[in-house]
Protein backbone atom coordinates (compact mmCIF):
# COMPACT_ATOMS: atom_id res chain seq x y z
CA UNK A 1 0.00 0.00 0.00
CA UNK A 2 2.85 2.54 1.09
CA UNK A 3 4.69 1.74 -2.10
CA UNK A 4 1.37 2.37 -4.19
CA UNK A 5 1.17 5.95 -2.57
CA UNK A 6 5.10 6.30 -3.35
CA UNK A 7 4.23 5.80 -7.00
CA UNK A 8 1.54 8.30 -6.89
CA UNK A 9 4.23 11.32 -6.27
CA UNK A 10 6.04 10.47 -8.83
CA UNK A 11 5.24 13.66 -11.59
CA UNK A 12 3.89 11.27 -14.56
CA UNK A 13 1.59 10.01 -12.44
CA UNK A 14 0.78 12.92 -10.29
CA UNK A 15 0.44 15.51 -13.00
CA UNK A 16 -3.27 13.67 -14.43
CA UNK A 17 -4.21 13.58 -11.13
CA UNK A 18 -3.67 17.05 -10.84
CA UNK A 19 -5.34 17.92 -14.00
CA UNK A 20 -8.41 15.33 -12.83
CA UNK A 21 -9.16 17.93 -10.39
CA UNK A 22 -8.46 20.93 -12.91
CA UNK A 23 -11.39 19.27 -15.13
CA UNK A 24 -13.62 19.02 -12.05
CA UNK A 25 -13.42 22.12 -10.86
CA UNK A 26 -13.62 23.53 -14.24
CA UNK A 27 -17.40 22.34 -14.24
CA UNK A 28 -18.18 24.58 -11.66
CA UNK A 29 -17.16 28.03 -13.34
CA UNK A 30 -17.77 29.46 -16.59
CA UNK A 31 -15.69 28.22 -19.64
CA UNK A 32 -16.37 30.77 -21.62
CA UNK A 33 -17.62 34.21 -21.69
CA UNK A 34 -18.03 37.47 -24.17
CA UNK A 35 -18.34 41.22 -23.26
CA UNK A 36 -20.97 43.32 -25.21
CA UNK A 37 -20.86 46.96 -26.30
CA UNK A 38 -24.21 48.43 -27.18
CA UNK A 39 -25.53 51.91 -27.04
CA UNK A 40 -28.39 51.10 -24.63
CA UNK A 41 -25.32 50.20 -22.43
CA UNK A 42 -22.44 52.16 -21.80
CA UNK A 43 -20.94 49.71 -19.12
CA UNK A 44 -21.17 46.79 -21.40
CA UNK A 45 -22.56 43.01 -20.91
CA UNK A 46 -21.09 40.02 -20.09
CA UNK A 47 -22.44 36.50 -20.84
CA UNK A 48 -20.91 33.51 -19.11
CA UNK A 49 -21.54 29.79 -20.29
CA UNK A 50 -21.12 26.43 -18.50
CA UNK A 51 -20.15 23.44 -19.40
CA UNK A 52 -23.44 22.11 -18.99
CA UNK A 53 -26.75 24.13 -19.83
CA UNK A 54 -26.25 27.25 -18.09
CA UNK A 55 -26.05 30.67 -18.75
CA UNK A 56 -24.24 33.11 -16.07
CA UNK A 57 -24.16 37.19 -16.00
CA UNK A 58 -26.29 39.50 -17.77
CA UNK A 59 -27.83 36.89 -20.03
CA UNK A 60 -31.25 38.15 -20.02
CA UNK A 61 -30.43 41.86 -21.14
CA UNK A 62 -28.55 40.20 -23.99
CA UNK A 63 -31.06 37.98 -24.73
CA UNK A 64 -33.40 40.97 -25.18
CA UNK A 65 -30.62 43.13 -27.47
CA UNK A 66 -30.26 39.38 -29.85
CA UNK A 67 -33.97 39.55 -30.03
CA UNK A 68 -33.50 42.70 -32.26
CA UNK A 69 -31.91 41.07 -35.02
CA UNK A 70 -33.48 37.48 -34.19
CA UNK A 71 -30.06 35.57 -32.80
CA UNK A 72 -31.72 33.47 -30.19
CA UNK A 73 -29.30 31.23 -27.16
CA UNK A 74 -29.63 27.36 -28.02
CA UNK A 75 -31.82 25.08 -26.91
CA UNK A 76 -30.60 22.19 -25.12
CA UNK A 77 -33.88 20.22 -26.05
CA UNK A 78 -33.60 17.04 -23.36
CA UNK A 79 -33.47 19.89 -20.37
CA UNK A 80 -34.23 23.04 -19.18
CA UNK A 81 -31.66 25.77 -19.02
CA UNK A 82 -31.84 28.77 -16.82
CA UNK A 83 -33.10 31.27 -19.92
CA UNK A 84 -36.29 31.23 -21.67
CA UNK A 85 -35.77 29.43 -25.42
CA UNK A 86 -36.95 30.89 -28.21
CA UNK A 87 -39.45 29.00 -30.59
CA UNK A 88 -36.76 29.93 -33.32
CA UNK A 89 -33.31 29.11 -31.41
CA UNK A 90 -31.36 26.01 -32.78
CA UNK A 91 -30.90 23.13 -31.11
CA UNK A 92 -28.00 22.31 -29.22
CA UNK A 93 -28.86 18.63 -27.86
CA UNK A 94 -25.27 17.70 -27.21
CA UNK A 95 -24.78 20.51 -25.08
CA UNK A 96 -25.93 17.87 -21.85
CA UNK A 97 -22.77 16.09 -22.53
CA UNK A 98 -20.50 19.02 -21.47
CA UNK A 99 -19.68 17.48 -18.20
CA UNK A 100 -19.62 13.79 -19.38
CA UNK A 101 -16.41 14.89 -21.26
CA UNK A 102 -14.60 16.79 -18.22
CA UNK A 103 -15.50 14.03 -16.17
CA UNK A 104 -14.70 11.40 -18.50
CA UNK A 105 -10.96 12.86 -18.97
CA UNK A 106 -10.93 13.36 -15.09
CA UNK A 107 -11.33 9.68 -14.49
CA UNK A 108 -8.81 8.22 -16.92
CA UNK A 109 -6.29 10.84 -15.23
CA UNK A 110 -6.86 8.80 -11.95
CA UNK A 111 -7.32 5.51 -13.85
CA UNK A 112 -3.92 5.57 -15.63
CA UNK A 113 -1.80 7.51 -12.29
CA UNK A 114 -2.46 3.58 -11.07
CA UNK A 115 -1.31 1.82 -13.67
CA UNK A 116 0.47 -0.91 -11.89
CA UNK A 117 3.24 -1.36 -14.56
CA UNK A 118 5.55 1.50 -16.27
CA UNK A 119 4.26 -0.12 -19.98
CA UNK A 120 0.68 -0.01 -19.00
CA UNK A 121 1.60 3.74 -17.47
CA UNK A 122 2.88 4.64 -20.59
CA UNK A 123 -0.21 3.28 -23.12
CA UNK A 124 -2.10 5.34 -20.83
CA UNK A 125 -0.59 8.62 -20.46
CA UNK A 126 -0.79 8.18 -24.51
CA UNK A 127 -4.01 7.11 -24.65
CA UNK A 128 -5.67 9.78 -22.57
CA UNK A 129 -3.70 12.40 -23.81
CA UNK A 130 -4.95 11.35 -27.65
CA UNK A 131 -8.52 11.16 -25.99
CA UNK A 132 -8.90 14.87 -24.12
CA UNK A 133 -7.46 16.17 -27.50
CA UNK A 134 -10.63 14.44 -29.45
CA UNK A 135 -12.63 15.06 -26.70
CA UNK A 136 -11.69 18.98 -26.43
CA UNK A 137 -11.03 19.93 -30.23
CA UNK A 138 -14.22 18.21 -31.05
CA UNK A 139 -16.06 20.33 -28.65
CA UNK A 140 -14.74 23.38 -29.66
CA UNK A 141 -15.60 22.71 -33.42
CA UNK A 142 -19.17 21.39 -32.67
CA UNK A 143 -19.66 24.95 -30.41
CA UNK A 144 -18.46 27.09 -33.22
CA UNK A 145 -20.20 24.92 -35.60
CA UNK A 146 -23.52 25.35 -33.18
CA UNK A 147 -22.42 29.91 -33.49
CA UNK A 148 -22.51 29.42 -37.01
CA UNK A 149 -26.13 28.05 -37.23
CA UNK A 150 -27.37 30.22 -35.10
CA UNK A 151 -25.50 33.38 -36.98
CA UNK A 152 -27.07 32.34 -40.24
CA UNK A 153 -30.84 31.73 -39.33
CA UNK A 154 -31.65 35.36 -38.24
CA UNK A 155 -35.37 35.02 -37.26
CA UNK A 156 -37.53 36.47 -39.82
CA UNK A 157 -39.29 38.46 -37.75
CA UNK A 158 -36.42 40.44 -36.09
CA UNK A 159 -37.92 44.37 -35.39
CA UNK A 160 -34.20 45.52 -37.40
CA UNK A 161 -34.18 43.98 -40.83
CA UNK A 162 -31.54 43.77 -43.59
CA UNK A 163 -28.85 42.53 -40.55
CA UNK A 164 -26.43 40.38 -43.00
CA UNK A 165 -26.02 36.65 -41.93
CA UNK A 166 -23.00 36.38 -39.51
CA UNK A 167 -20.73 34.01 -38.06
CA UNK A 168 -20.03 34.80 -34.09
CA UNK A 169 -16.46 33.50 -33.22
CA UNK A 170 -15.52 30.94 -30.31
CA UNK A 171 -12.64 33.46 -29.37
CA UNK A 172 -12.51 36.96 -30.84
CA UNK A 173 -14.16 39.83 -31.61
CA UNK A 174 -17.39 41.02 -34.26
CA UNK A 175 -19.61 43.22 -34.59
CA UNK A 176 -23.45 42.50 -35.75
CA UNK A 177 -25.57 46.19 -36.32
CA UNK A 178 -24.63 48.24 -33.44
CA UNK A 179 -23.59 45.74 -31.12
CA UNK A 180 -19.87 44.83 -30.91
CA UNK A 181 -18.82 41.53 -28.75
CA UNK A 182 -15.50 39.91 -27.51
CA UNK A 183 -15.39 36.26 -26.50
CA UNK A 184 -12.72 34.27 -24.45
CA UNK A 185 -12.09 32.11 -22.25
CA UNK A 186 -13.93 31.98 -18.97
CA UNK A 187 -11.92 30.57 -15.75
CA UNK A 188 -12.96 27.03 -16.41
CA UNK A 189 -11.60 27.44 -20.10
CA UNK A 190 -8.47 28.15 -18.49
CA UNK A 191 -8.67 25.19 -16.16
CA UNK A 192 -9.19 22.92 -19.05
CA UNK A 193 -6.03 24.59 -20.91
CA UNK A 194 -4.20 23.58 -17.74
CA UNK A 195 -5.02 20.66 -17.20
CA UNK A 196 -4.35 19.41 -20.63
CA UNK A 197 -0.89 20.98 -20.71
CA UNK A 198 0.12 19.00 -17.35
CA UNK A 199 -1.26 15.94 -19.45
CA UNK A 200 1.25 16.78 -22.40
CA UNK A 201 3.81 17.22 -19.91
CA UNK A 202 3.09 14.07 -18.00
CA UNK A 203 3.17 12.20 -21.28
CA UNK A 204 6.75 13.85 -22.04
CA UNK A 205 8.02 12.51 -18.24
CA UNK A 206 6.57 9.12 -19.25
CA UNK A 207 9.64 7.06 -18.98
CA UNK A 208 10.90 9.31 -15.90
CA UNK A 209 10.84 8.12 -11.87
CA UNK A 210 11.21 11.60 -11.00
CA UNK A 211 8.82 12.63 -8.00
CA UNK A 212 7.68 15.91 -6.69
CA UNK A 213 10.33 16.51 -4.16
CA UNK A 214 12.89 15.60 -6.53
CA UNK A 215 11.55 17.62 -9.49
CA UNK A 216 13.80 21.24 -7.98
CA UNK A 217 16.74 19.53 -7.76
CA UNK A 218 16.26 17.65 -11.59
CA UNK A 219 15.59 21.16 -13.17
CA UNK A 220 18.30 22.94 -11.03
CA UNK A 221 20.52 20.18 -12.62
CA UNK A 222 19.50 20.85 -16.00
CA UNK A 223 19.64 24.23 -15.88
CA UNK A 224 23.42 24.17 -14.66
CA UNK A 225 24.31 21.48 -16.68
CA UNK A 226 22.83 23.83 -19.62
CA UNK A 227 24.82 26.76 -18.53
CA UNK A 228 28.32 24.71 -17.93
CA UNK A 229 28.54 23.15 -21.40
CA UNK A 230 31.82 21.23 -20.57
CA UNK A 231 33.02 23.16 -17.99
CA UNK A 232 33.36 22.45 -14.37
CA UNK A 233 29.74 24.01 -13.14
CA UNK A 234 31.52 27.76 -12.29
CA UNK A 235 31.74 28.19 -16.20
CA UNK A 236 35.58 27.66 -16.54
CA UNK A 237 36.87 24.52 -18.57
CA UNK A 238 38.24 21.69 -16.48
CA UNK A 239 41.40 20.56 -14.77
CA UNK A 240 43.05 17.70 -14.09
CA UNK A 241 45.89 18.16 -11.23
CA UNK A 242 48.53 21.19 -11.25
CA UNK A 243 49.35 23.12 -14.05
CA UNK A 244 52.26 21.46 -15.71
CA UNK A 245 55.55 23.16 -17.22
CA UNK A 246 55.82 23.09 -20.69
CA UNK A 247 57.76 20.08 -21.79
CA UNK A 248 61.21 20.79 -22.77
CA UNK A 249 61.08 23.92 -19.72
CA UNK A 250 63.48 21.89 -17.75
CA UNK A 251 65.67 20.82 -21.12
CA UNK A 252 66.51 24.12 -21.80
CA UNK A 253 68.00 24.99 -18.18
CA UNK A 254 71.49 25.14 -17.56
CA UNK A 255 72.75 22.59 -14.61
CA UNK A 256 73.76 23.86 -11.57
CA UNK A 257 76.76 22.00 -9.11
CA UNK A 258 75.76 18.66 -7.74
CA UNK A 259 72.89 18.08 -10.64
CA UNK A 260 72.50 15.41 -13.58
CA UNK A 261 70.56 15.20 -15.93
CA UNK A 262 67.87 11.82 -16.77
CA UNK A 263 66.99 10.31 -20.11
CA UNK A 264 63.89 12.74 -20.43
CA UNK A 265 65.46 15.71 -19.66
CA UNK A 266 64.30 16.10 -15.73
CA UNK A 267 67.10 17.86 -13.25
CA UNK A 268 67.76 15.59 -10.37
CA UNK A 269 70.51 16.22 -7.36
CA UNK A 270 70.49 19.01 -5.19
CA UNK A 271 70.41 22.36 -6.28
Amino acid sequence: MTASLDRLTELRRALPVTAAAMFVVALLVPVWKIAFEAPQYPDGLLVELYAYPRLGGDYAEVQALNHYVGFYYPDPVFVDPNYAVHADAIAAPEWILGPVVFLAVAAAGVFVAVAPTDRKLRLGLLGQLAGATVAFVGTFAIVQYRLYQAGHALGEDAPVVGVREFTPPLLGGYEIANISGVAWFGPGGYLAGLGFLLLIAAYLLRDSRVTIGEAPGAVHDRLSDDRGGGSDGDGDPETVGPAAEPAGAEADEPLTDGQTRTADGTRTGVN
